[in-house]
């Protein structure tokens, strides 16, 4: 077959399919009896507040803790045009400049980006990886210090997968449907992971990479430990690691998040698709995760350790002598020491294992549990939250938190109220669960190898694609992106469309105000969509000024303004009212929301930190001119007319150089 036709069996989209079969209640079936008194007026969406359902606790769900900011205006900028140019778009006052694209130099021997991508895979191991997501800024001072250094300090950022056709000088190379070059995808093997960049204002106040020994690249082949009770689990023995305690690499990861004891946690999510298993009795474990007879990339058609581990067949005796189980090696949360670069990364198995979009922490309270938040960004799955058991200590905690606690699906009640359904053998509900559905579970470490199963089994609710959530810094209120969920036949009052294919934002008060508890009240904070077809914030139609779909990533400043990103592809992108990718901010406040800025053709806007004097913003775009080739270049960004596009971190600024907002 020709490259062309080879590449039609490989490389194809790394959305997952659906592979939730239970028969739990979808989110549109839940609040159909809410539907008038939510969409009556327009009105009961946003800022009249949560639905008056009372909880039991510390505070009722009705009860507003937001700062009284009065009437002045917390957007002071005029809001952006939806448009489709092939370039960076902000407000009159602000400045957008490329930063940090796929292939800069940042350690080892700082090789060049060569503009036909023919740099080697040892080069792009020593090189930013592709396909810039979830991020965080660490200032320089923040492990012994204030952690208030605005100048100077670690970007830490994702690469959630790559595009191969633009990889390699004249794409991947494939013969009958398979690999055929070793060091192509070692290259994309090392395209994908993290990076560590220290970085520095200048004298002109322009940001740069420093040659630092703290810069470092994580990629799908670092080596890392496994921790929490699937550590050492028969379920993660492999011929690499026969005791199921070391894994190798990270991919796919998507948002991000960043604990309260100062590292950096990233979030494995569409991983399944990377790996293959011909038998035809497939495990619970890699089942229900999708797993197919072929993968996305291929890489597992090669031979060596290195590329087999991606083939999950059964061939050996038991699993120490194949890679049956290295799918489930991934699925799980990494955290990261970003100022360590000898540091070995964690995978924290009492977070759950599945397509994790990123992970929210509730503001910390001393002598308190932890408290975290992961969306499963796939069509029916669930939103999660995770509870220690042992309580913070400012300057004394650690990941060890994260390690030993309650991790719960979410069930939403159509009356408004909320359950966090305990996935733990511990638990006496999940054992009568358990019990009635005629599932086992040999411990807690296998029940969190199938944390999907477990929550089909507790009774969560499935919801349309749960991506990224964000905690407000004042009330502790939580906020969730869904981004779409086209498979969807039935209307209901939180979805109050027949397949939803613009999206929305739910929001919860927890009962109590360190958010452990096991009962929260929730609401719509808006609905995406066309002026004909949407609720903004205040409980209006959105307009020409903020009109959006498919939103994905969301972050609160420390003012309480809520930053919304979105994620729309195919059509939404073509053609219709919506344009670019974009950004918006929302004050939950006032209802207002604003477009602050709108990104490049083909591009995902995603991935957002700021510096905290709150004088630099990083965004990252992400895949622009996605589908390109190197005979068919769908945008030129960031580099200009004849190159190919890059991912970038965008570093926003006010030309005054004030604060952004």
């Amino acid at each position: 077959m020709s490259h062309d036709e080879n590449n039609a069996v490989l490389f194809g989209s790394g959305d997952e399919a659906p592979s939730n079969h239970s028969h739990n209640p979808h989110f549109n079936e839940l609040v159909d009896a809410r539907r008038r008194q939510i969409l009556a007026g327009g009105a009961a969406l946003g800022v009249l507040g949560f639905l008056g359902v009372g909880l039991p606790g510390e505070s009722q769900a009705g009860e507003r803790h937001l700062p009284p900011f009065g009437r002045r205006n917390r957007l002071p900028f005029t809001a952006v045009a939806v448009g489709r140019a092939d370039g960076i778009s902000v407000p009159a006052g602000y400045r957008a400049t490329p930063f940090i694209p796929w292939g800069t130099p940042i350690t080892g021997g700082y090789p060049a980006f060569l503009e036909d991508a023919s740099n080697s895979a040892q080069d792009q191991a020593e090189q930013i990886g592709m396909h810039h997501d979830g991020m965080h800024f660490f200032p320089i001072d923040a492990q012994y210090g204030a952690g208030l250094n605005s100048r100077h300090g670690l970007l830490v950022l994702n690469h959630e997968y790559i595009d191969a056709p633009l990889l390699h000088p004249n794409g991947p190379t494939v013969v009958d449907g398979k690999r055929v070059s070793a060091e192509q995808v070692r290259k994309e093997i090392n395209a994908h992971g993290v990076s560590v960049v220290e970085i520095r204002r200048d004298v002109r106040g322009e940001w740069q990479v420093q040659p630092s020994a703290r810069n470092r690249r994580i990629t799908a082949a670092t080596p890392m430990q496994m921790s929490g009770p699937a550590r050492g689990h028969a379920l993660l023995r492999t011929r690499y690691s026969p005791e199921g305690t070391a894994s190798r690499g990270t991919q796919n990861n998507c948002a991000s998040g960043f604990t309260p004891w100062g590292t950096y946690v990233t979030c494995e999510e569409n991983w399944a698709g990377y790996f293959a298993s011909r038998d035809s009795d497939l495990p619970r474990e890699l089942k229900r995760y999708g797993l197919r007879s072929s993968s996305r990339f291929g890489w597992d058609t090669l031979s060596g350790d290195e590329f087999e581990r991606f083939d999950a067949t059964r061939k050996g005796a038991d699993a120490r002598a194949d890679y049956r189980n290295e799918p489930n090696h991934f699925g799980w949360i990494v955290e990261i020491d970003p100022f360590d670069p000898d540091s070995v990364p964690v995978k924290r198995s009492a977070l759950g294992r599945f397509a994790h979009e990123g992970l929210v922490f509730a503001k910390p309270r001393a002598g308190k549990p932890v408290v975290c938040y992961s969306g499963d960004d796939a069509q029916n799955e669930y939103i999660y939250k995770y509870v220690s058991r042992g309580k913070y200590r400012p300057g004394r905690s650690d990941g060890r938190l994260l390690d030993d606690g309650v991790l719960y699906a979410a069930r939403f009640n159509a009356d408004g109220s909320g359950d966090w359904l305990a996935l733990d053998l511990q638990d006496a509900a999940f054992q009568q669960a358990c019990a009635a559905a005629g599932v086992s579970f040999a411990d807690q470490g296998e029940v969190l190898i199938n944390t999907r199963l477990a929550a089909d089994i507790a009774g969560a609710t499935k919801m349309d694609r749960p991506e990224w959530g964000a905690v407000h810094p004042d009330s502790n209120e939580v906020y969730f992106t869904l981004t779409n969920n086209s498979a969807r036949t039935t209307a209901d009052a939180a979805n109050p469309r027949v397949k939803n294919a613009y999206g929305h934002i739910i929001r919860w008060r927890e009962e109590r105000r360190d958010n452990s508890g096991v009962r929260f009240a929730w609401d719509l904070f808006l609905l995406a969509g066309p002026e004909s077809d949407s609720r903004g914030p205040n409980g209006q139609a959105l307009g020409a000024d903020n009109m959006l779909a498919s939103p994905d990533g969301l972050w609160f400043d420390e003012d309480g303004r809520l930053w919304i990103q979105t994620d729309m592809s195919g059509s939404q992108l073509a053609s219709g009212p919506f344009g670019n990718n974009q950004m918006l901010v929302a004050d939950p406040h006032t209802g207002d929301m604003k477009r602050f800025l709108v990104g490049p053709l083909g591009a995902e806007i995603t991935g957002i930190t700021a510096t905290p004097d709150f004088r630099t913003l990083f965004i990252n775009v992400q895949h622009p001119g996605e589908g390109s080739t190197a005979n068919n270049l769908l945008s030129t960004w960031p580099d200009g007319p004849g190159k190919r596009p890059r991912s970038a971190t965008v570093i926003i600024t006010r030309e005054d150089r004030k604060r952004l907002l």
